[in-house]
């Protein structure tokens, strides 16, 4: 069984940087491309934000973060990482990774607080 643990979350002023982790434990996840998604405040359904595709690393982003986020993996770390630029109010969130169809059990997530 896969463990999903995010960190790296917390208050930053907008314009600011975060990185956010998503380690997983229990097994590999290697073989599957991984997502970050993000639920904000007052809404019950997460919105996905970026993916990185397994073996190829090819990244894709949602239009409202992209050229501020970076999406990044690390194989042996078993590892997977979200660099967050110029950030917003508006992407004041908690920020969960897992794949798209949210295959694996979720983590608890990790909380994102853009103040201006």
């Amino acid at each position: 069984q896969v463990q999903l643990v995010e960190s790296g979350g917390g208050v930053v002023q907008a314009g600011g940087s975060l990185r956010l982790t998503c380690e997983a434990s229990g097994r590999s996840v290697s073989d599957y491309s991984m997502d970050w998604f993000r639920r904000k405040p007052g809404n019950q359904a997460r919105e996905w934000v970026a993916q990185i595709m397994k073996s190829s690393n090819v990244t894709n982003y949602a239009d409202f973060v992209k050229g501020r986020f970076t999406i990044s993996r690390d194989y042996a770390k078993n590892t997977l990482y979200l660099q967050m630029n110029d950030l917003q109010r508006e992407d004041t969130a908690v920020y969960y990774c897992n794949t798209l169809a949210g295959f694996l059990p979720w983590g608890q997530g990790t909380e994102v607080t853009v103040s201006s």
